[in-house]
């Protein structure tokens, strides 16, 4: 089998690229990393010495960062599902919300994490404070910018709903979303029932105990 995803169940981004090969059922080998996967952590790290998962590896050529792994398999391994539309102007838009899930929802999340992570209340309390603040930001313009679509750049799921899938998925975790905000609920909501998305959350629903802010009983 030529392709091969390197990652965690429970990481968001390789929850991501996960995400798009579910759509389009593309094989591919998972590679799990952890502490009794040793073999596997040396050739991830082997090929990708910065450290950061998911990395895509397909008949040898390495792929890393999560949006143009995506973006790679739509070139080389191309599906029903186009999650990049060709033209240009609706690709930018794509493009521009998959940015904004990954900078302006999961980053805070991380941050949130990294305190809770540092074993310092003070820092942990700090981190969470100030991803509380950014994620209402993102909460309140995504309720404008979601209205009257059915996915996050309109009709057709896109690369977008994969970044958005996970990130919303532990930002609701981290700061719960209000019920005022009914229209990104609803949203949450959809993507929580996109096939693809729902085996990836089945999946990593094991490493629950993981989230260091405390898994809710929900989703």
């Amino acid at each position: 089998m030529s392709l091969q995803l390197y990652g965690h169940p429970f990481s968001s981004y390789t929850q991501k690229v996960l995400i798009a090969l579910y759509e389009n059922a593309t094989p591919f080998q998972f590679r799990m990393l952890g502490p009794d996967t040793p073999d596997n952590a040396a050739e991830w790290l082997r090929r990708w010495p910065l450290r950061r998962f998911p990395l895509l590896v397909d008949d040898g050529r390495s792929v890393v960062e999560s949006s143009i792994i995506i973006e790679y398999l739509q070139q080389r391994h191309a599906g029903p599902v186009r999650l990049l539309p060709d033209a240009p102007e609706a690709a930018l838009e794509v493009r521009f919300l998959d940015r904004f899930f990954d900078l302006h929802v999961m980053s805070p999340v991380q941050h949130a994490v990294g305190g809770a992570l540092s074993g310092d209340d003070g820092k942990a309390g700090d981190a969470l404070a100030s991803a509380v603040e950014r994620l209402e930001l993102a909460y309140a313009w995504l309720e404008e910018q979601l209205a009257g679509r059915q996915w996050a750049a309109g009709a057709a799921f896109s690369l977008a709903d994969c970044a958005a899938a996970p990130a919303l998925f532990y930002a609701d975790w981290t700061h719960r979303i209000a019920a005022h905000h009914r229209v990104l609920c609803e949203y949450r909501a959809r993507l929580l029932a996109r096939p693809s998305f729902a085996r990836a959350v089945a999946e990593a629903r094991p490493y629950r105990p993981l989230f260091p802010l405390g898994a809710p009983d929900r989703d």
